[in-house]
């Protein structure tokens, strides 16, 4: 077995001024370390952005090669095959062959392998090959290989595929310097040859026997070259004994949940304490430096109590996704989507759906657009018009501010967080809700059975804490840079028309009765008064169509502009004041359900190519969220809770 070898640091700035330019593909199977491999090569020199025509995302990043050459690297999306059936495997195919619209055909492929799961990637190196494009096989975590005692005989390997194999631990940065010396090496045999990049001119795409005949001899090459572990490494199946359990397993699953729920609210609370202990600081600075006016009123009540009441939340959104990344590094996740597909199954959706829908509760929309790993036409949609109702990282400052304010925070059963305990039920009910639409589609759309589900279940890993940094960081910074710009555009929109106008001379009321905002607010109070909704919750839902955290900056910026207790900053409490827990508790069931993101119906409609399903999505999110709010408003009333 050939041994990964330390790399050197081969990963300067890249020289746009090079002689000439070297683009590579990263081409592999789900789950087997490309983007890891990604990471590797190219740092923190990524830019992210879609194909031409598609909402697919696309990663590229640049590094300067050991022979001067700046070599651009594409990172595709996951596949197990050229013949393509998702719309991710599509582009990947169109990438490779050299079809997309704009898009130069790549010089190198790297195929990038899971060193302890061979079986699939061996038959797409093969279609790779009979592609015609240069090819490198990146044989990624060969560590877990070795340490499991797996003997790989890559010289054979190499001859049996007709291309270079190298082996590599992406994860720290091992094989890196040899995968892109093999690389560069690959495309100079190509050049001095005198071979032309093929594009899609002689490849068809291969046959269902052409196929199973790809799959017999990779099952060949396989038994030649792999010879398994003379002690095999029973650790991954005494785990998934337990994990993959019908009972014990669905338990772990959900006590994982639950310990993650319990982690968001209570593990960030002294961060969040500072964080508005901060704007609170920053906000009576300002105050003092600036004289009374509308510019001290834009600047503390407008930007700062708005944007402040939503950055607060974001030590709560870093640690979801936190746990969403250990998890998904571990191989937990797709053991987790194993475990509930019998359960997804009698609701209608396909077990495949369980990663857009994990991935929703970070945001909808790349959960939407993760659908595309979906084959089944009917089963994407489905799982495209229930992600939305997964409680995504938006709804997070929403249900931390009205529990906080209404919750009691104490400890029950044995030290559980009752606050955490609401949100895991909050969680619960998007979760069940989504099963229970699901399974409505299915009989209301479409009557077929979904499809049977078959994945690799990949191997235990250890995560590599820089990775998961990194991501968690990424995450972080879309956060902020949200709220830089889309929160901060409406606080500002909102303050607005809170001040202005003026309340006329004479009058006896609060100023923010003779806005804009207190005259739209009336106006649509006496709709969402069935579910006990005050004019000022109604004026909070308007902006929050943008985004749903906005929904928590309005709040903050109309009890501010209406100055008294409120002007404190200190919202929950305002809420406490102002609110009775009937209508706290149904705004919360608003949130569970509400279509509160125009963002999210843009996407569905450019996933679908069709106004249909995002009119149908807000329609029936719509009608379940005013139908659940008026149902807890009137039982927590008929409780004694009004």
């Amino acid at each position: 077995m050939t041994h990964a070898s330390a790399a050197p640091s081969i990963l300067v700035p890249p020289a746009e001024a090079a002689a000439d330019r070297l683009r590579v593909a990263l081409v592999g199977n789900p789950n087997s370390g490309k983007t890891a491999m990604f990471n590797a090569l190219t740092g923190a020199r990524q830019k992210v952005a879609n194909y031409a025509g598609v909402t697919v995302e696309r990663k590229e990043g640049r590094i300067l090669s050991p022979g001067g050459r700046t070599t651009v690297v594409l990172d595709l999306p996951g596949t197990y095959s050229l013949r393509a059936r998702s719309p991710d495997e599509v582009v990947t195919r169109d990438a490779v062959l050299g079809r997309l619209a704009g898009e130069v055909p790549p010089d190198v492929v790297i195929c990038v392998a899971d060193a302890t799961n061979l079986r699939l990637v061996l038959r797409l190196a093969l279609e790779l090959k009979a592609v015609g494009r240069p090819t490198v096989l990146a044989l990624n975590m060969i560590d877990i290989a070795q340490r499991q005692g797996l003997d790989i005989d890559t010289d054979r390997l190499s001859a049996e595929l007709g291309m270079p194999v190298v082996g590599t631990v992406a994860t720290r940065r091992r094989g890196i310097s040899e995968l892109v010396t093999a690389v560069e090496a690959r495309a100079d045999a190509e050049a001095a040859a005198g071979r032309s990049n093929l594009g899609e001119h002689g490849w068809t795409e291969p046959s269902a026997a052409e196929i199973r005949h790809l799959h017999r001899e990779a099952e060949r090459i396989l038994k030649a070259c792999v010879r398994p572990p003379r002690r095999p490494d029973t650790w991954t199946g005494r785990m998934d004994d337990v994990l993959l359990h019908p009972v014990w397993g669905i338990g772990i699953l959900l006590t994982v949940l639950f310990l993650m729920f319990q982690a968001v609210f209570t593990g960030a609370k002294p961060v969040m304490d500072l964080i508005t202990a901060g704007f609170d600081a920053l906000s009576a600075l300002v105050a003092q430096g600036l004289p009374d006016g509308l510019l001290r009123s834009l600047i503390c009540k407008g930007v700062i109590a708005g944007v402040g009441s939503v950055v607060v939340f974001l030590p709560q959104i870093l640690i979801l996704f936190l746990f969403i990344i250990l998890l998904e590094d571990v191989g937990y996740m797709a053991r987790a989507a194993f475990l509930l597909d019998r359960i997804m199954g009698g609701a209608g959706l396909h077990g495949r759906a369980f990663i857009p829908l994990l991935s929703s509760f970070a945001c909808a929309i790349p959960g939407i657009m993760a659908t595309r790993v979906i084959d089944n036409r009917r089963d994407r949609l489905t799982t495209i018009l229930v992600a939305p109702l997964m409680t995504c990282s938006a709804r997070i400052p929403v249900y931390t501010l009205i529990v906080s304010a209404f919750v009691p925070a104490r400890q029950v059963l044995g030290g559980l967080s009752l606050q955490g305990l609401v949100f895991f039920g909050l969680y619960a009910t998007g979760m069940l809700s989504a099963l229970i639409v699901a399974w409505a589609v299915r009989k209301v759309f479409w009557r077929s059975a979904s499809e049977p589900f078959l994945m690799e279940l990949p191997s235990y890993k250890v995560p590599d804490p820089a990775n998961v940094l990194r991501n968690v960081a990424l995450r972080g910074h879309i956060f902020l840079r949200r709220a830089g710009t889309t929160i901060l555009s409406m606080m500002v929109l909102i303050w607005f028309l809170c001040t202005v106008p003026g309340p006329p001379v004479g009058a006896a009321g609060p100023a923010i009765d003779y806005s804009f905002a207190g005259v739209i607010g009336h106006a649509i109070e006496p709709l969402l008064a069935p579910i006990g909704f005050s004019w000022q919750m109604s004026v909070a839902l308007i902006p929050g169509m943008a985004a749903r955290e906005v929904a928590v900056g309005a709040l903050g910026t109309v009890y501010a502009v209406s100055g008294g207790e409120e002007a404190s900053g200190v919202l929950g409490a305002s809420l406490a004041h102002q609110w009775s827990l009937a209508s706290a508790l149904a705004f919360l069931a608003w949130y569970v359900f509400a279509p509160q993101c125009a963002s999210t119906l843009a996407v569905v409609k450019r996933e679908t190519n069709s106004w249909r399903w995002p009119i149908i999505m807000f329609g029936y999110m719509t009608g379940l969220a005013y139908v659940a709010a008026f149902v807890v408003y009137h039982t927590a009333v008929a409780l004694g809770a009004g």
